[in-house]
C-alpha cells in the first residue's frame, strides 16, 4: 500500500521528488488540483488526476 500523507500539501512538503513533479505542472492544472487538496493523499492519486486533467489537453 503506498504511503498516506493527510493531504496533498503534507505530501509537497516532505517528498521532494513529488514536490518537483506538482512544481513541473501548468499552473491551471495546479490550481484545480490545489481545490481538491484534502482528497489526495498519495502520490499514485496525484499523479492519476494530474493525467485526467492534462488529457483534456491533448
Amino acid at each position: 500500500m503506498p504511503h498516506q500523507y493527510r493531504d496533498l500539501h503534507e505530501m509537497i512538503r516532505q517528498d521532494g521528488e513529488i514536490n518537483q513533479f506538482f512544481s513541473s505542472l501548468p499552473s491551471y492544472v495546479q490550481e484545480t488540483i490545489c481545490q481538491r487538496a484534502d482528497n489526495i493523499h498519495n502520490p499514485e492519486a496525484l499523479r492519476r488526476y494530474a493525467d485526467n486533467l492534462l488529457s483534456g489537453d491533448k
